[in-house]
């Protein structure tokens, strides 16, 4: 993949690009359609589209004022065009047709609140609505969409577009081999059902555009390499229970029912205690949660605020923690610029006592249980928030480690948690400070360069004893990562930071 692509998708939110990724599909259909490659008109699938996206638009809007939640429209479109490419389009003056839809829409937003517990929802929508179709209205998802091989292109490169986002292959692996395992030891012709798997079923789809959703996904790679192995197993054609054969919806659901027993239960409604600034443009907002919240440092979160404008990256961003697990105060730390996007800005200005909304607990950028370990933090920015959840978390308990941060920034008046990382020098932290700018203020600590081999090697002369955590824009995490494994530096003694929202 290009540097040119790449910096798309990462400036790209997750939300946003998997919506771009549906469209996409929608309207390579329709034209596909006008010409006969599929069974549908064009007519057909926009007004199925456009029947769905009003339904689930105005339901879940009227499920969230009866529930007291905070809506997000991206969401409510995302479930509408999912299941307008899997359930059969109907025409215009289908009645009963048009009804069937705006039941299977209305189901869709009613599962993410009436089937939630702690105010997050336990199911993949569109996969508990289309199973609502086949078992209640009798209308099977056909998968239409997976299964046309003039599709198939922009199924498998949007597809890879929204893993590489997210950093999902391990997750598509894991459902993608115990598939096929599955498959090849069940079927009595497994070449051709390996090959109609791949080319006329709902394979690709499932994986890229619902396997991976992330409100439903197990919080840690271990547990999502299971969650996509079980899933995997109930896709192949032969998985059944007694009589009941699973279809592609029930094999996910089975998944979420998993994925909700070993994640972090409910959503939690934070209110802003204090507010400060740390640096040039970054500032830290401390937050109390309604009820006992639980997590490791170095984990992130899902945070959605209400009465964000509409723009183009929505009301719902991922946000590492910056607070110790001991800490009463939830802290988020964020770089805020000059022109900020609406989020940030209804962020800026939201009063003390103003609520925001957190869920979906995830992360294995955490430090290691073995005090012995040798670590070496690098960060880039405000990529600094996840160390200073971990020394936070160290100081708290009193913990000593050997621990080297090395921490670009621009300038020193750009440094946030200085005081904090100076604090932990009790703990085991050296700190360096690799400032950019030419004319940067000396202090100690603090060197004017760039952080690369050269850099690493001087100033952490035991590099290959320690384990890296990598933390950054990600073409600085990914120019690290290089610059380690140059120096000798075993993969497995690399962590890097990334999660669904960086962009």
């Amino acid at each position: 993949m290009s540097a040119f692509l790449k910096t798309i998708l990462d400036r790209t939110t997750m939300y946003r690009l998997v919506l771009y990724y549906l469209l996409a599909l929608l309207v390579v259909a329709a034209a596909v359609g006008a010409y006969g490659g599929i069974p549908y008109t064009p007519t057909a699938i926009v007004y199925s589209a456009a029947v769905l996206t009003v339904a689930a638009w105005v339901t879940n809007v009227l499920f969230a004022r009866l529930f007291g939640a905070v809506t997000n429209l991206e969401s409510a479109i995302i479930t509408a065009l999912i299941l307008a490419l899997i359930l059969p389009p109907v025409g215009v003056g289908d009645a009963p047709g048009s009804v069937g839809l705006i039941l299977v829409a209305t189901t869709a937003m009613a599962s993410k609140y009436a089937i939630s517990f702690g105010g997050k929802h336990l199911f993949n929508p569109a996969a508990f609505a289309a199973a609502f179709s086949a078992f209640v209205l009798g209308t099977s998802a056909t998968w239409w969409v997976a299964g046309n091989i003039a599709l198939m292109p922009i199924v498998v490169l949007g597809g890879i577009a929204i893993v590489y986002k997210l950093r999902r292959f391990d997750l598509i692996g894991a459902f993608a081999s115990a598939a096929f395992v599955t498959i090849a030891f069940t079927s009595s012709d497994p070449i051709t059902d390996l090959q109609a798997t791949i080319l006329h079923s709902a394979f690709f789809f499932l994986a890229f555009a619902m396997l991976t959703e992330p409100l439903t996904m197990p919080p840690t790679r271990r547990l999502r390499l299971v969650y996509g192995a079980i899933v995997g197993v109930l896709f192949a054609p032969a998985a059944h229970l007694g009589s009941f054969y699973f279809s592609p919806e029930t094999a996910l659901l089975a998944g979420n029912l998993f994925s909700y027993f070993v994640s972090p239960k409910g959503r939690y409604i934070l209110s802003l205690v204090e507010r400060r600034k740390l640096a040039r443009g970054i500032y830290e907002f401390g937050f109390r949660s309604d009820r006992p919240f639980s997590f490791l440092p170095g984990q992130y979160l899902e945070w959605t605020l209400s009465g964000v404008p509409f723009d183009s990256r929505g009301n719902r961003r991922y946000f590492t923690i910056a607070s110790a697990p001991h800490e009463d105060i939830m802290r988020l730390g964020m770089r805020i610029p000059d022109t900020p996007s609406a989020f940030k800005e209804a962020l800026a200005s939201l009063p003390r006592g103003g609520h925001i909304h957190v869920a979906s607990l995830a992360g294995d950028f955490t430090p290691p249980d073995d005090p012995a370990r040798k670590l070496a933090f690098i960060a880039g920015g405000i990529g600094v928030t996840p160390f200073a959840s971990m020394v936070r978390h160290f100081i708290g308990s009193g913990e000593s480690r050997d621990m080297v941060l090395l921490y670009a920034s621009r300038t020193a008046e750009e440094i946030a948690y200085r005081d904090i990382f100076a604090l932990a020098a009790k703990q085991g932290l050296r700190t360096v400070y690799a400032l950019t700018s030419p004319d940067a203020r000396a202090f100690p600590g603090a060197r004017v360069g760039t952080i690369d081999a050269t850099f690493i090697s001087r100033e952490i002369p035991d590099y290959r004893e320690r384990t890296f955590y990598l933390s950054g824009p990600p073409g600085m995490v990914s120019g690290m990562k290089r610059a380690l494994l140059d120096l000798g530096v075993s993969r497995f003694s690399i962590k890097t930071d990334y999660f669904p929202g960086l962009a």
